[in-house]
């Protein structure tokens, strides 16, 4: 019997803060998938009221999960535990080639969705749900430039 695929998802409203101007609200998907075990994904919803483009970023389970406590990652994604009008947040700051942009996460929704997907994957136990050969027969057959 194979084992059901297991996504954990949550929506959560961040802040993007704005030098020099208030912080603005952001509508947020944060989506962990175990047939990816070592990474989460955000989906920013852009445009008036989270209307618009929906703009993704994968990076590492570990970096957020470390970020709660420490300041953590090296180049384009940072994240880093602080707090605003006495209220836990996580702050991740994303650069890319077309801008910078820094967010404020509520802490305790970061923390229930990270509970859930070590609920799903448990430290140490991603490679289980990796299909190892599988992802070498990609990386080798695939065409080149693509």
């Amino acid at each position: 019997m194979t084992a059901r695929p297991v996504t954990v998802r949550s929506e959560f409203q961040l802040r993007l803060v704005v030098p020099g101007a208030a912080s603005l609200p952001v509508r947020a998907g944060l989506s962990y998938d175990a047939n990816d075990p070592y990474a989460v994904t955000v989906a920013f919803h852009t445009g008036p009221g989270g209307t618009g483009d929906v703009v993704q970023w994968t990076f590492a389970r570990q970096l957020l999960t470390d970020g709660v406590s420490a300041p953590v990652g090296q180049g384009d994604v940072q994240a880093w535990p602080s707090s605003t009008d006495g209220d836990g947040i996580v702050c991740l700051s994303l650069s890319s080639p077309s801008g910078k942009a820094l967010f404020e996460i509520p802490v305790s929704e970061l923390v229930e969705f990270l509970s859930m997907t070590y609920a799903a994957v448990p430290t140490g136990s991603e490679s289980e749900h990796v299909d190892v050969d599988a992802e070498l027969a990609v990386l080798l057959w695939a065409e080149p430039g693509t």
